[in-house]
C-alpha cells in the first residue's frame, strides 16, 4: 500500500442518542469527540437511530395496508392489482 493516501481506519463507538446503546466497529469516520470504552480512548459518533432503535428492527413498525384500508380504497378505485 501507499503510504499517506489512505484514510485512518481504526476502531470507533457509534452511539445511538435515543437508547443509549453503543457498539464498536471499526471504520474510517471522521470525528471530533472521544469516548473512554473498556480503558482505551476511542473516537465517538452519535447517530439519532440504529437497528436497537428503529421501528423496523424492533417489530413496532405499521404496515400501511392495515391503516384504514387506504390501499384497498385506491386498489378499487383504479382497478391496480385486481385480476379479471
Amino acid at each position: 500500500m501507499k503510504e499517506g493516501i489512505h484514510p485512518n481506519y481504526r476502531d470507533v463507538v457509534f452511539v445511538d442518542q435515543s437508547n443509549g446503546f453503543q457498539f464498536v466497529t471499526r471504520s474510517t469516520v471522521q470525528t471530533k469527540e472521544m469516548i473512554e470504552l473498556d480503558g482505551k480512548k476511542l473516537p465517538l459518533v452519535k447517530l439519532e437511530t440504529t437497528s436497537e432503535s428503529h421501528p423496523f428492527y424492533t417489530g413496532t413498525q405499521k404496515s400501511v395496508d392495515n391503516l384504514g384500508g387506504r390501499v384497498e380504497k385506491f386498489r378499487n378505485k383504479f382497478r391496480v392489482g385486481i385480476k379479471k
